[in-house]
């Protein structure tokens, strides 16, 4: 016998993740709708019953409703989740806060969208302050999440990360379950961090294992990388025991190492002497760690930080240093204690 349907969520974003998240949403007995921009691939996807473009032959639970219209999509939200990449978010944000102030409902907001804005290095709650107020209630939702794991139902955990209890709380009723574990946080910032970060770290352990260095250089990179990842947080006001959590060396060890992610499949591309536009045509999907590199670097410049790894990548892919050269000049580096 089925549970009656808990809560009513819409989410934002059509591709592998926002339809992943959907399935789970779906799965666990609430009420959904998922929006994208593009209406013919919404249609293909209602008709087929799979998202063959992103996940295919994952067959989608019967109870999601397919919404082209925004505005009717998001209407009588308990809450929206959005997932799409970071380039888009700041105007989904604008459109929605348009939207709830024509219909008076107010906005409730979640993203599993991992980075930072392109161009502005501006961190996504920030934008969501900037754009619908410090008063409308945000979580971010992140961790070590591969979709089609998700969208196949196989055990995953995820931190929800937000300062308002309510929203956290029907966040962890819509998708906790047997299989999809979720924990709560107040760090929106080293959360957040962690998402950005890792994927960046990502294309390096790709980097490092397409010129043929072995594991014992990917290990290296990512313990060290986490030491990026924790002074960044830290600097920020964010919490070092988040990075040591779920969204922090959780989500680094499994982009690191395992090829569904399009990070180091990009890193992998380029260590074997692809040019970025080809690798980036390769893939066929956002690479959000590839304009989040330059963000960094040039926030960790800012803010007088050190992070040698993120500084590499970003000269790879934005001044096509050669990836051997990158990690050379790594090893180069002066010798100095480990723990400081």
């Amino acid at each position: 016998m089925h549970t009656a349907p808990e809560l009513s969520i819409t989410v934002l974003g059509g591709g592998s993740w926002g339809t992943a998240l959907a399935i789970e949403l779906a799965r666990n007995h609430n009420q959904v709708a998922l929006w994208d921009h593009n209406p013919t691939h919404l249609d293909e996807i209602a008709s087929s019953g799979t998202n063959q473009r992103y996940l295919p032959d994952i067959p989608l639970p019967s109870g999601i409703v397919f919404e082209s219209d925004l505005a009717k999509a998001v209407a009588n939200s308990t809450f929206i989740l959005i997932a799409i990449p970071s380039h888009g978010f700041r105007t989904i944000l604008q459109a929605l806060q348009q939207i709830s102030l024509k219909s008076g409902q107010p906005l409730r907001l979640a993203w599993a969208t991992k980075g930072l804005e392109p161009e502005s290095g501006t961190f996504l709650d920030q934008i969501a302050e900037e754009v619908v107020g410090k008063n409308t209630p945000f979580a971010v939702i992140s961790g070590p999440t591969f979709a089609l794991e998700v969208a196949r139902g196989l055990p995953t955990a995820v931190t929800i990360a937000s300062m308002n209890k309510a929203l956290a709380a029907d966040i962890v009723t819509a998708m906790h379950n047997s299989s999809f574990r979720t924990y709560t946080s107040k760090d929106i910032v080293g959360v957040e961090v962690g998402g950005a970060v890792k994927n960046v770290l990502a294309i390096a352990a790709g980097i490092s294992d397409g010129l043929g260095f072995g594991a014992n250089a990917r290990a290296a990179l990512i313990t060290r990388g986490l030491a990026e990842m924790m002074r960044l947080a830290i600097k920020l006001g964010g919490q070092q025991e988040t990075l040591m959590g779920l969204t922090g060396i959780g989500d680094l060890v499994l982009t690191c190492t395992d090829n569904q992610s399009r990070n180091r499949r990009l890193g992998l591309a380029l260590g074997k002497g692809l040019d970025f536009n080809s690798a980036c045509e390769e893939i066929g999907q956002a690479i959000e760690g590839a304009h989040t590199s330059r963000e960094l670097a040039l926030l960790a410049n800012r803010l007088n930080i050190e992070m040698p790894i993120t500084e590499q990548v970003y000269q790879v892919i934005y001044h096509q240093r050669p990836p051997a050269e990158a990690v050379k000049s790594l090893l180069a580096r002066e010798q100095k204690a480990e723990i400081i």
